[in-house]
């Protein structure tokens, strides 16, 4: 489970434009998308002001805390156990000033009440992750950090579980939402209808990811949401003993296990839905990944670019439509998707059924942007 890791601090934005002059750095944007994801960007830079960055804290902290317990409840409920790996994670820093200047972060993680613990030598990070290039000297490391064994197999059983519940499932694409007085009716692509069947519902889910922002315009919500697009290469098992997750955190990716075989993954590039894949991207990441592990052998490696949907402040939308209760969004999590995930799901159960929130649910406001 990833905790407290993707906030942008106070003076964040000052580092942007050395990323950017990078192409292939941890943060990209594609030059034929600069200029539509300015109004975006002015709102990122906003969120990390002192003031917006406590309060986004405070929230992502109770989410954060929520997630964690309803995640267990969850495990619990669908045997879920041996799908998860309680493995830990070690994010490093290459020498005493880079680790210094990451002191700020720890310190809020246990204020927050996160189990750290910080490690000053490399002899120290071997005892937990052996292998590991000597040029990282610090690290961070949480021990009660989560992960799936494979977030595919984990998705799948879920999704069997509902299934065997009674459930239902149709896949069809939707491309509009009217709130009507005693529904919500569901526009299919293209004007048509599916088996001859029209869509209504007493109550819909908006959780789209990264396709959430037109289905919420097409009910007058106008959301910030934009789409950081992470490049990932999975390696062929028995190349490295890996003992937890490490987070290369100032490269911009990580190095996790995926059933039995590694993933080399993440950076920034904000380019939207449409525009091509540039898979060197991943390769930039592999081949780090291959410096800074040397045992880590980088051949026959599948590339693969997934779309992550990112609010400017970090925060999801997790509430209703700006216009109807009949319509509830989940979505904008980031990085943070599956990590909070189960926690989501009790605040939408509680929002259909016109319940009281196990947290408040008033800083995930679909509205918080209006000017």
């Amino acid at each position: 489970m990833l905790i407290l890791s993707h906030w942008q601090p106070p003076g964040i934005i000052r580092k942007a434009p050395k990323w950017l002059l990078d192409p292939l750095g941890p943060l990209s944007i594609k030059p034929a998308y600069a200029l539509k994801i300015i109004p975006w960007m002015l709102k990122f830079w906003r969120a990390s002001w002192q003031d917006r960055y406590e309060n986004a804290i405070s929230a992502q902290s109770s989410l954060m805390d929520l997630s964690k317990e309803a995640l267990e409840r969850q495990i619990r409920a669908v045997n879920g156990e041996a799908l998860m790996r309680r493995e830990g994670q070690l994010q490093l820093y290459e020498g005493e000033a880079e680790f210094k200047a990451s002191l700020p972060g720890w310190k809020t993680r246990m204020e927050h009440g996160v189990t750290c613990e910080l490690l000053e030598s490399p002899a120290e990070i071997a005892k937990i992750q052996p292998g590991i290039d000597p040029r990282f000297t610090h690290a961070g490391y949480t021990p009660e950090w989560m992960n799936t064994t494979d977030p595919e197999a984990w998705t799948h059983h879920l999704y069997q579980h509902f299934i065997d519940q009674g459930g239902c499932y149709e896949s069809a694409s939707i491309h509009q939402l009217t709130a009507e007085d005693d529904n919500v009716s569901l526009q299919l692509e293209g004007g048509s209808v599916t088996s001859g069947k029209q869509y209504q519902a007493r109550r819909v889910v908006v959780a789209a990811g990264a396709w959430s922002k037109a289905l919420a315009a097409s009910l007058g919500d106008n959301i910030p949401l934009e789409t950081e697009r992470g490049y990932n290469t999975t390696l062929p098992s028995g190349g490295f003993k890996l003992n937890t997750h490490v987070t290369f955190s100032n490269h911009g990716f990580v190095v996790s296990k995926i059933g039995d075989q590694i993933r080399v993954g993440g950076a920034v590039e904000l380019g939207g839905l449409q525009l091509k894949p540039n898979y060197q991207r991943a390769q930039v990441l592999l081949d780090k990944a291959a410096r800074f592990l040397p045992g880590l052998g980088k051949e026959e490696g599948k590339q693969w670019m997934g779309f992550r949907p990112s609010m400017p402040d970090s925060l999801p939308v997790v509430s209703y439509a700006g216009a109807t209760d009949k319509v509830i969004y989940a979505f904008g999590h980031g990085h943070l998707g599956l990590t909070q995930s189960a926690g989501t799901a009790e605040l939408v159960c509680a929002l259909v059924n016109g319940d009281k929130p196990a947290i408040p649910v008033a800083p995930f406001s679909a509205k918080r942007f209006r000017s």
